[in-house]
């Protein structure tokens, strides 16, 4: 009965912490990288982000054009 206990302290004191330490490094090695469906997100967003840009200059250009002084009165 001793040496159950004792294979089983033994078990938990040097193998267990190992064997955890290197579960979790597989899984942080196996996310590193994005997957393809944050890709395709990432790919939307930088999508939307251009095309609000480039609203944000043609109504600047339009602001420009009919109310020249707009940026004094911000």
């Amino acid at each position: 009965m001793s040496v159950v206990f004792v294979l089983a302290v033994l078990f938990m004191v040097l193998v267990a912490p190992v064997w955890i330490v290197f579960h979790y490094i597989t899984k942080w090695r196996s996310q590193r990288g994005l997957s393809a469906q944050d890709e395709r997100m990432l790919a939307e967003l930088w999508e939307i982000a251009n095309r609000l840009e480039t609203r944000i200059h043609t109504l600047e250009r339009v602001l420009d054009a009919e109310a020249p002084n707009w940026r004094n009165k911000i």
